[in-house]
């Protein structure tokens, strides 16, 4: 079980109403909160993943919900125009934890607003990586036969946290953006020196990357 930093920055972003009418405050971050914690102990002790051929793994997004922000809307265009949606599962995770993308209407991952890229607090930074690897190794964990391929499209502290989980879990998953095309990008003067995930050149790699996937599944037998 993560236990909740005390001692954190804690200051209310936003007020949200449960289904019951309850006054809810959501605090940054919200890696920190009890029912960002609840809500992946449902997923990973009592939600059930269904079997796919590939399970994708995209970072969470400002807008909610996820699928309605503009870098999602891209990125499930490339998805849709290259495989059969019935061979794989998206997953989003980061600072929401880590959460199949059908259930991104399920509170509370609809009803925080945080930029971890914003943050320039080194303890902050560090309690996330912690905090993810760990929901990021039981998720894997969880999910070590439901998928046959992983593929995740992630850059900065996410892309840093899926390659530790992925170690410590002795599962595999596929990197993309490739390292290469990260240190072409890069620039040190901008905010964000990786840049977005919406660049073309990281766009380009990862559809390259969707018809590799494509083209195992067809050489397996698929169709």
């Amino acid at each position: 079980m993560v236990q909740r930093n005390t001692s954190a920055p804690r200051h209310v972003v936003e007020v949200v109403q449960d289904r019951h009418g309850n006054r809810i405050e959501i605090f940054d971050p919200p890696f920190y909160r009890k029912e960002f914690e609840d809500a992946y102990r449902f997923i990973i002790d009592d939600y059930p993943v269904m079997p796919k051929e590939i399970g994708l793994f995209l970072p969470c997004a400002v807008r909610k919900p996820y699928s309605q922000s503009p870098s999602h809307k891209l990125f499930r265009g490339i998805i849709d125009g290259v495989l059969d949606p019935e061979d794989y599962h998206i997953v989003i995770f980061g600072t929401c934890g880590t959460v199949p993308a059908e259930l991104e209407c399920m509170y509370p991952f609809r009803n925080y607003h945080y930029m971890l890229g914003k943050t320039t607090d080194g303890r902050i930074r560090r309690d996330f990586h912690r905090i993810e690897v760990y929901r990021l190794k039981g998720y894997l964990e969880k999910t070590r036969d439901t998928y046959r391929h992983r593929l995740a499209y992630c850059i900065g502290p996410f892309r840093k946290a899926m390659v530790e989980a992925s170690e410590e879990t002795g599962i595999a998953v596929d990197l993309l953006p490739s390292d290469p095309m990260i240190e072409r990008l890069y620039d040190i003067d901008c905010p964000f020196p990786e840049g977005s995930l919406s660049m073309q050149g990281y766009i380009d790699e990862f559809r390259e990357g969707l018809v590799r996937l494509s083209r195992s599944l067809t050489g397996s037998g698929r169709t």
